[in-house]
């Protein structure tokens, strides 16, 4: 049997393990503000039924001690014309003594209407409380709400970047830069190097020439003198 339920507890956390992956929190949150809505609805619509009874008897009951008031104001008044020989003494003790029996019917209504009344006041109030604390419980779910997608908006983001961070190979990287570097200063060297080359110009015979304007022709026809002479040539 215990092999049972441990099979089963591992089925059961498998489940739950399944749908949290798959259910969205915020989604499900979403759901379940919506379903406590539903419930303050109806909350709020059962309060204001029991507020409607509790007003309607409290009404009948402040009714009724007022007739009932009005008919011992009616029995005094009997009395009275009894006592000013403007009545039958037997006429005026009957009904005088049916005014009474109203009167006590009615203040037995009173007392019994003012218990309901009192009982559906205690209700309303009791359910007054509840719908108070549903409403308090979704307004502080909705901040949670809020909170929480802001949460999980950063924390995508921050997932998202961190992954992205993770696959960057920093040394291939740097490696890269570096012969990048050296073939730039390579190619910097070359055209460096064929710069100077252009702004060289001719041959070095050339700046030879230019450098000693016509003094070279002198030197040159006594350097040819000198050869033939060492020739023996005149």
């Amino acid at each position: 049997m215990s092999f049972f339920k441990r099979l089963f507890k591992v089925g059961e956390s498998n489940a739950h393990a399944i749908v949290d992956k798959m259910e969205d929190p915020i989604k499900m949150t979403e759901q379940g503000i919506r379903d406590l809505k539903k419930d303050l609805t109806a909350a709020m619509q059962g309060l204001a039924e029991v507020k409607g009874i509790a007003i309607r008897t409290r009404k009948e009951a402040d009714k009724k001690k007022h007739l009932a008031s009005d008919y011992e104001r009616k029995a005094m008044l009997l009395l009275k014309k009894m006592q000013s020989n403007e009545m039958p003494a037997d006429e005026a003790e009957r009904l005088a003594t049916e005014a009474l029996n109203r009167k006590e019917e009615n203040a037995t209504d009173a007392q019994r209407l003012d218990k309901e009344a009192t009982a559906h006041e205690t209700r309303a109030n009791d359910l007054q409380s509840k719908v108070n604390k549903l409403k308090s419980t979704i307004t502080s779910y909705e901040n949670d709400l809020i909170t929480l997608k802001a949460r999980a908006r950063t924390a995508s983001s921050t997932k998202k970047i961190n992954a992205q961070l993770a696959n960057i190979d920093s040394s291939s990287t740097i490696g890269m830069l570096e012969k990048m570097k050296a073939r730039v200063e390579e190619d910097e060297s070359l055209a460096q190097a064929y710069g100077e080359v252009a702004n060289s110009g001719g041959s070095i015979d050339s700046e030879i020439d230019a450098a000693l304007g016509g003094a070279e022709s002198a030197d040159a026809s006594e350097s040819l003198l000198e050869l033939k002479k060492r020739m023996g040539i005149s």
